[in-house]
């Protein structure tokens, strides 16, 4: 067995130990997923060989040509850089354009700076190409932009590579202002850092605005976004990068090698979301989670998110000598299950709470549970 896979935790979201045995009714929260199906037309059962006669061929390592073009024209009227076709690269799942411009950018015993808590793939995908992930207390730490750079700063090696930046934030729901992503990003170019934004819930914004990384540093920085978050595709895999052409180019070498080409049928379907209801569905979206998670955060007695789909939650007080896995087990056995904080990062007495994963009266019966059990 390979060192780097070695190193490579388990990937855990909950601790679901006899939850199939709870009896009535189960609450599914650990997952960064959605209840909703995606719009009427933009599913798999809308498409058809007949309509599509390479529906189940290759489709070109790029993406579609037509999907390509429409992520063009979005990313241009969202950005206003000026984005190039080969800016562009469909893949499968932002997981799997995560990892190929990982592949590409950073060479073994190279660091990637993590503002933690982080999605937890983050650290898995750099060790899996032999990278170093460095941790980063930082959400919740870092109160103007100035404090911001001054905290990953400090941890700047001169085998720093590159810096990961999350806004709307898993698992926190923080959005990072604006003039924090300028800074960030400004910091990192003086350090001929690699900017790695991960910006997938930039169509879930409640409060404050989601900068384009892309736009503020074209040269040096990627982002990422998924179909999955924003019009309920987490299961057909498809997602994209923007990038710098010539490192860009080279990560579309990577993302052949490992995948060849994101799935043809899922980017049919989001071409037909871009094009069709695609639009109304996030704006009817992003109206329903906002109001379920500011229900649900008023409830646990902790501050709305800003973005996102996730509550973080520090339980230490409740635990009352209890560990978090113990806690979160009898959480599973009554049919609630939670996403373990150490999975984002150093933080052994937290959870994560999806408020996405299943309807709103679901999950407000088990924010319910949850509050109870906590003695909120």
């Amino acid at each position: 067995m390979s060192p780097a896979a070695a190193s490579l935790p388990a990937v855990s979201y909950s601790v679901p130990r006899r939850a199939s045995e709870a009896g009535g009714e189960a609450f599914p929260l650990h997952l960064g997923d959605t209840w909703r199906t995606p719009p009427a037309g933009c599913r798999m059962e809308d498409l058809a060989a007949a309509d599509h006669p390479g529906l189940y061929r290759y489709a070109p390592p790029q993406g579609l040509p037509a999907l390509v073009d429409a992520l063009l024209e979005r990313t241009r009227a969202e950005s206003g850089a000026a984005v190039q076709r080969k800016n562009l690269l469909v893949t499968a799942g932002a997981t799997a354009g995560f990892a190929a411009v990982l592949g590409t950018l950073l060479s073994p015993g190279e660091e990637l700076l993590l503002p933690a808590p982080h999605w937890p793939l983050a650290a898995g995908l750099a060790r899996a190409f032999g990278a170093v992930p460095v941790q980063v207390p930082f959400h919740g730490l870092a109160r103007s932009a100035d404090e911001a750079v001054s905290l990953i700063a400090a941890r700047t090696t001169p085998r720093t590579a590159a810096l990961y930046l999350c806004s709307p934030n898993n698992p926190t729901g923080d959005v990072l202002p604006r003039a924090w992503i300028e800074a960030l990003v400004e910091w990192a170019g003086r350090e001929g850092l690699w900017v790695l934004s991960d910006e997938v819930f930039r169509d879930f914004v409640y409060e404050g605005e989601a900068a384009h990384a892309f736009a503020l540093a074209p040269e040096r920085t990627f982002s990422f976004r998924s179909f999955s978050k924003g019009y309920g595709m987490a299961g057909n895999r498809c997602g994209w990068v923007t990038g710098p052409l010539r490192p860009l180019g080279e990560a579309l070498k990577m993302s052949t090698q490992l995948v060849y080409s994101a799935p043809t049928a899922a980017q049919l379907a989001a071409l037909a979301a871009l094009q069709g209801p695609g639009e109304a569905w996030i704006a009817e979206a992003r109206r329903q989670y906002c109001g379920t998670g500011r229900r649900v955060a008023g409830r646990l007695r902790v501050p709305a998110p800003q973005g996102a789909t996730f509550l973080f939650l520090d339980v230490a007080r409740e635990l009352d000598g209890e560990d978090l896995p113990a806690f979160l087990r009898r959480c599973a056995g009554r049919g609630l299950l939670l996403a373990p904080g150490p999975g984002f990062g150093p933080y052994p007495t937290h959870l994560r709470l999806c408020f996405s994963a299943a309807p709103p009266e679901t999950v407000e019966r088990g924010a319910e549970l949850l509050a109870g059990m906590l003695g909120r």
